[in-house]
Protein backbone atom coordinates (compact mmCIF):
# COMPACT_ATOMS: atom_id res chain seq x y z
CA UNK A 1 0.00 0.00 0.00
CA UNK A 2 2.73 2.14 0.62
CA UNK A 3 3.99 2.01 -2.83
CA UNK A 4 1.11 2.68 -4.45
CA UNK A 5 0.15 6.00 -2.35
CA UNK A 6 3.56 7.41 -2.95
CA UNK A 7 2.95 6.63 -6.78
CA UNK A 8 -0.28 8.47 -6.69
CA UNK A 9 1.39 11.54 -4.83
CA UNK A 10 4.21 11.57 -7.38
CA UNK A 11 1.56 10.94 -10.56
CA UNK A 12 -0.44 13.92 -9.17
CA UNK A 13 2.85 16.57 -8.25
CA UNK A 14 4.26 15.20 -11.89
CA UNK A 15 0.56 16.49 -13.68
CA UNK A 16 0.08 19.56 -11.34
CA UNK A 17 -0.23 19.02 -7.44
CA UNK A 18 -3.75 18.85 -6.89
CA UNK A 19 -5.64 20.99 -4.20
CA UNK A 20 -6.82 19.36 -0.93
CA UNK A 21 -10.53 17.86 -0.69
CA UNK A 22 -12.59 19.98 1.18
CA UNK A 23 -12.37 17.29 4.23
CA UNK A 24 -8.74 18.21 4.22
CA UNK A 25 -9.08 21.63 3.89
CA UNK A 26 -11.25 21.44 7.11
CA UNK A 27 -9.01 19.33 8.92
CA UNK A 28 -6.04 21.93 8.18
CA UNK A 29 -8.38 24.93 9.03
CA UNK A 30 -8.12 27.17 12.19
CA UNK A 31 -12.05 26.63 12.58
CA UNK A 32 -12.12 23.09 11.63
CA UNK A 33 -13.44 21.23 14.46
CA UNK A 34 -15.55 17.82 14.72
CA UNK A 35 -18.67 19.78 14.10
CA UNK A 36 -17.39 21.63 11.14
CA UNK A 37 -16.14 18.37 9.49
CA UNK A 38 -19.14 16.61 10.54
CA UNK A 39 -21.44 19.17 9.12
CA UNK A 40 -19.18 19.39 6.07
CA UNK A 41 -19.17 15.70 5.32
CA UNK A 42 -22.82 15.97 5.64
CA UNK A 43 -22.93 18.57 2.75
CA UNK A 44 -20.60 17.36 0.84
CA UNK A 45 -22.60 14.15 -0.67
CA UNK A 46 -23.09 14.73 -4.26
CA UNK A 47 -21.60 18.11 -4.81
CA UNK A 48 -17.89 19.10 -6.07
CA UNK A 49 -15.23 19.97 -3.54
CA UNK A 50 -14.64 23.49 -4.72
CA UNK A 51 -18.64 24.70 -3.97
CA UNK A 52 -18.00 22.49 -0.37
CA UNK A 53 -15.35 24.62 0.29
CA UNK A 54 -16.83 27.82 0.00
CA UNK A 55 -20.16 26.96 1.19
CA UNK A 56 -18.48 25.44 4.88
CA UNK A 57 -16.30 28.77 4.93
CA UNK A 58 -19.84 31.09 4.89
CA UNK A 59 -22.11 28.87 7.10
CA UNK A 60 -19.29 28.42 10.02
CA UNK A 61 -18.97 32.35 9.72
CA UNK A 62 -22.47 32.84 11.36
CA UNK A 63 -23.02 29.48 12.82
CA UNK A 64 -20.28 28.81 14.75
CA UNK A 65 -20.98 25.59 17.16
CA UNK A 66 -23.56 22.99 17.31
CA UNK A 67 -26.14 25.55 19.32
CA UNK A 68 -25.78 28.23 17.00
CA UNK A 69 -26.78 25.76 14.12
CA UNK A 70 -29.88 24.46 16.31
CA UNK A 71 -30.98 27.21 16.70
CA UNK A 72 -30.71 28.32 12.82
CA UNK A 73 -34.02 28.79 10.46
CA UNK A 74 -33.85 26.45 7.98
CA UNK A 75 -34.94 29.23 5.25
CA UNK A 76 -31.94 31.19 6.46
CA UNK A 77 -29.37 27.98 6.14
CA UNK A 78 -30.96 27.30 2.35
CA UNK A 79 -29.93 30.67 1.30
CA UNK A 80 -26.14 29.96 2.20
CA UNK A 81 -26.18 26.37 0.94
CA UNK A 82 -28.29 26.61 -2.09
CA UNK A 83 -25.41 26.73 -4.68
CA UNK A 84 -25.05 22.85 -3.34
CA UNK A 85 -26.80 19.41 -4.31
CA UNK A 86 -29.98 18.88 -2.90
CA UNK A 87 -30.02 22.14 -0.60
CA UNK A 88 -33.44 21.72 0.94
CA UNK A 89 -32.81 18.13 2.54
CA UNK A 90 -29.76 19.05 3.58
CA UNK A 91 -30.52 22.53 5.44
CA UNK A 92 -32.68 20.66 7.17
CA UNK A 93 -30.70 17.67 8.31
CA UNK A 94 -27.91 19.42 9.18
CA UNK A 95 -30.44 21.38 12.13
CA UNK A 96 -31.63 18.54 12.91
CA UNK A 97 -27.93 17.41 13.24
CA UNK A 98 -26.92 20.20 15.19
CA UNK A 99 -29.96 19.94 17.69
CA UNK A 100 -29.01 16.51 18.52
CA UNK A 101 -25.21 17.26 19.04
CA UNK A 102 -26.39 20.32 21.25
CA UNK A 103 -28.88 18.61 23.45
CA UNK A 104 -27.65 14.75 23.47
CA UNK A 105 -23.90 15.42 23.82
CA UNK A 106 -23.47 19.18 25.02
CA UNK A 107 -22.33 20.38 22.14
CA UNK A 108 -19.14 17.82 21.65
CA UNK A 109 -19.03 15.68 18.28
CA UNK A 110 -19.01 11.93 19.74
CA UNK A 111 -15.55 10.27 18.06
CA UNK A 112 -17.39 6.54 18.40
CA UNK A 113 -18.81 5.09 15.01
CA UNK A 114 -22.13 3.68 16.55
CA UNK A 115 -22.75 6.63 17.68
CA UNK A 116 -22.19 8.54 14.96
CA UNK A 117 -23.92 6.26 12.62
CA UNK A 118 -26.85 6.95 15.08
CA UNK A 119 -26.94 10.77 14.12
CA UNK A 120 -29.74 10.92 11.05
CA UNK A 121 -28.60 10.68 7.64
CA UNK A 122 -24.87 9.67 9.08
CA UNK A 123 -24.31 6.66 7.36
CA UNK A 124 -21.10 4.62 6.84
CA UNK A 125 -19.04 6.83 4.72
CA UNK A 126 -19.46 10.02 6.60
CA UNK A 127 -18.81 8.58 10.00
CA UNK A 128 -15.42 7.04 9.01
CA UNK A 129 -14.64 10.66 7.28
CA UNK A 130 -15.01 12.05 11.01
CA UNK A 131 -13.27 9.64 12.83
CA UNK A 132 -10.71 10.19 10.37
CA UNK A 133 -10.29 14.23 9.78
CA UNK A 134 -11.86 15.69 12.95
CA UNK A 135 -10.45 12.60 15.46
CA UNK A 136 -7.37 10.88 13.02
CA UNK A 137 -8.85 7.74 14.17
CA UNK A 138 -7.71 5.08 11.58
CA UNK A 139 -10.83 4.33 9.39
CA UNK A 140 -11.58 4.05 5.96
CA UNK A 141 -14.44 6.06 4.35
CA UNK A 142 -15.20 5.01 1.53
CA UNK A 143 -16.63 7.19 -1.69
CA UNK A 144 -17.25 6.59 -4.93
CA UNK A 145 -13.46 7.28 -5.92
CA UNK A 146 -12.40 5.21 -3.55
CA UNK A 147 -14.51 2.04 -4.44
CA UNK A 148 -13.85 2.63 -8.13
CA UNK A 149 -9.82 2.94 -7.72
CA UNK A 150 -9.65 -0.28 -5.26
CA UNK A 151 -11.52 -2.02 -7.65
CA UNK A 152 -9.61 -0.82 -10.62
CA UNK A 153 -6.37 -1.97 -9.47
CA UNK A 154 -7.23 -5.10 -8.03
CA UNK A 155 -7.02 -4.84 -4.54
CA UNK A 156 -10.83 -5.75 -4.10
CA UNK A 157 -13.31 -6.97 -6.52
CA UNK A 158 -16.47 -5.90 -5.00
CA UNK A 159 -19.78 -4.55 -5.87
CA UNK A 160 -20.71 -1.77 -3.42
CA UNK A 161 -18.87 0.69 -1.44
CA UNK A 162 -19.58 -1.00 2.26
CA UNK A 163 -17.92 -4.10 0.83
CA UNK A 164 -15.08 -2.35 -0.39
CA UNK A 165 -14.60 -1.03 3.07
CA UNK A 166 -14.93 -4.30 4.64
CA UNK A 167 -12.62 -5.61 2.20
CA UNK A 168 -9.51 -2.86 2.35
CA UNK A 169 -9.89 -3.37 5.83
CA UNK A 170 -9.04 -6.87 5.97
CA UNK A 171 -6.08 -6.91 3.28
CA UNK A 172 -4.68 -2.94 4.37
CA UNK A 173 -2.15 -2.60 7.38
CA UNK A 174 -4.50 -0.15 9.57
CA UNK A 175 -1.36 2.25 9.55
CA UNK A 176 -2.29 2.99 6.41
CA UNK A 177 -5.90 3.83 6.95
CA UNK A 178 -6.16 7.64 7.40
CA UNK A 179 -4.13 8.32 4.22
CA UNK A 180 -6.67 6.15 2.04
CA UNK A 181 -9.06 8.49 1.53
CA UNK A 182 -8.11 11.57 1.29
CA UNK A 183 -5.19 10.34 -1.50
CA UNK A 184 -7.70 8.18 -3.66
CA UNK A 185 -10.44 11.01 -3.32
CA UNK A 186 -7.49 13.34 -4.83
CA UNK A 187 -6.62 10.59 -7.58
CA UNK A 188 -10.05 9.98 -8.42
CA UNK A 189 -10.72 13.50 -9.33
CA UNK A 190 -7.53 14.10 -11.20
CA UNK A 191 -6.00 11.08 -12.50
CA UNK A 192 -7.83 7.97 -12.46
CA UNK A 193 -11.14 9.46 -13.56
CA UNK A 194 -14.65 7.44 -13.69
CA UNK A 195 -14.14 8.44 -17.72
CA UNK A 196 -11.24 8.81 -19.57
CA UNK A 197 -8.80 7.68 -17.07
CA UNK A 198 -5.24 9.54 -17.61
CA UNK A 199 -3.25 5.80 -17.74
CA UNK A 200 -0.73 7.74 -19.68
CA UNK A 201 1.06 9.47 -16.85
CA UNK A 202 -0.17 6.68 -14.07
CA UNK A 203 3.45 5.66 -12.12
CA UNK A 204 1.28 2.71 -11.17
CA UNK A 205 -0.30 1.12 -13.97
CA UNK A 206 1.62 -1.11 -13.68
CA UNK A 207 0.00 -2.72 -11.00
CA UNK A 208 -3.36 -1.69 -12.09
CA UNK A 209 -5.71 -4.48 -13.27
CA UNK A 210 -7.60 -2.33 -15.13
CA UNK A 211 -4.82 -0.86 -17.47
CA UNK A 212 -3.44 -4.29 -17.67
CA UNK A 213 -7.00 -5.80 -19.14
CA UNK A 214 -6.77 -2.82 -21.18
CA UNK A 215 -4.04 -3.23 -22.80
CA UNK A 216 -4.30 -7.04 -22.96
CA UNK A 217 -2.97 -7.94 -26.64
Amino acid sequence: MEKILHGMMDTMNSVKPPRMTALRELHEAETGGPFSILIGTILSARTKDENTTKVIKILFSKYKNAKALANARVKDVEKIIKSIGFYHVKSKRIIEVAKIIDSKYKGIVPDDFNKLVELPGVGRKTANCVLVYAFEKPAIPVDVHVHRISNRLGLVETKTPEETEQELMKKISKKYWIEINDTFVMYGQNICKPISPMCKVCKIKKSCKFYKTMNAS
